[in-house]
C-alpha cells in the first residue's frame, strides 16, 4: 500500500545552510497495519508524516501510495483523489479548524468528497465521536480535547483508507485517551501514529519505526522485539541513564522515555 525507497529531506536554516532532516529511509507498510513511529525530538518523525501527506516532498527518492508514485511535479492531477485516501491528524487540532461551527467542520469534508446525506451523516458522526451536544459551537470555544475529537470526527467522515497522527495524545486526558485507542481498535484503517509517549505504543500498534537522532531509520519491525533491545533503545536515546537518591543511598538506573508532548 505504501513504500519509500531511498527518501533524503533536507531544509535550508535561517544562514542558508542545508540541513538533513530524513537520511535514505526505506520501508513498506501493508493495507491494515498498526504503526508507530518513534525517535527523540528532531529526529525527523513529522516531517516523515508530512511527506506521507504530500505536504512536503523529498528531494531525493521515492514514495509510492498504492503503485503509483507520489510526485510534486505532477500531484495535482491526483490530488483531491489523494487527500481522500489520505488523512492527516495534525498534533495542534486547531490547524485543522477553520469553519464556524463543529457541524460545518464534519460536514465540509463531506460536501468536498460528494457524500450523499450530508446533514445525516454528520449528526452520526457527532454522535460517535460525543460531539452532538458541540454541533452548534465554534470550534475555537472548545477545550484542547475536545477539539482534537472534533478534527478526528472530521478527518474519519471521509472513510480515508491510512490515517497519519503526530502525537494525537499530547492534548488529551487520560479518559479521552482511552476512547482514542478504543476507537482506533474498531477501525479497519491503516494508521501511521508518531508519539512520544512510549506507555501507549503498544496500545497504538503492533510495528515500530524507529528515527534516529541523525535522521535514519535505525529499526523496522515488532514492538516486542524494539522493547527487549537495551542497545538500540540507548542508541535511538529512547531509553536513559540517571542517578536517583532513595534512603540515603546513591544508584543509577535506566528509565525509558516517556515524553508527554
Amino acid at each position: 500500500m505504501i513504500k519509500v525507497e531511498n527518501l533524503f529531506f533536507e531544509y535550508e536554516d535561517f544562514r542558508g545552510r542545508k540541513k538533513a532532516l530524513l537520511k535514505d529511509i526505506s520501508f513498506e507498510i501493508k493495507k491494515g497495519e498498526r504503526v508507530v513511529l518513534l525517535g527523540v525530538n528532531g529526529s525527523g518523525k513529522s516531517t516523515l508524516l508530512k511527506i506521507l501527506d504530500a505536504l512536503v516532498f523529498s528531494q531525493k527518492g521515492y514514495f509510492v501510495f498504492e503503485g503509483s508514485e507520489v510526485r510534486k511535479k505532477d500531484f495535482k492531477k491526483r490530488a483531491k483523489a489523494f487527500r481522500k485516501d489520505v488523512a492527516f491528524l495534525m498534533q495542534d487540532p486547531n490547524t485543522l479548524l477553520f469553519n464556524a461551527t463543529v457541524r460545518e467542520e464534519i460536514e465540509f469534508g463531506l460536501r468536498e468528497f460528494g457524500f450523499d446525506a450530508v446533514e445525516e451523516r454528520a449528526i452520526e458522526i457527532a454522535k460517535r465521536f460525543d460531539l452532538e451536544k458541540y454541533l452548534d459551537t465554534p470550534p475555537y470555544y472548545l477545550s484542547g480535547g475536545e477539539k482534537q475529537r472534533v478534527a478526528l470526527a472530521a478527518v474519519l467522515a471521509i472513510e480515508p483508507k491510512v490515517l497519519l497522527m503526530d502525537e494525537p495524545s499530547s492534548n488529551l486526558d487520560p479518559p479521552t485517551t482511552g476512547w482514542l485507542i478504543d476507537l482506533l481498535n474498531d477501525m479497519e484503517v491503516t494508521t501511521i501514529i508518531s508519539t512520544h509517549n512510549l506507555s501507549l505504543a503498544y496500545e497504538f500498534g503492533e510495528r515500530a519505526l524507529v528515527l534516529s537522532k541523525t535522521h535514519e531509520l535505525i529499526f523496522d519491525g515488532a514492538l516486542e522485539q524494539l522493547f527487549s533491545n537495551k542497545e538500540l533503545l540507548l542508541k535511538a536515546n529512547l531509553l536513559h541513564k540517571h542517578k536517583h537518591r532513595h534512603k540515603g543511598m546513591e544508584h543509577s538506573h535506566f528509565h525509558l522515555h516517556d515524553w508527554k508532548g
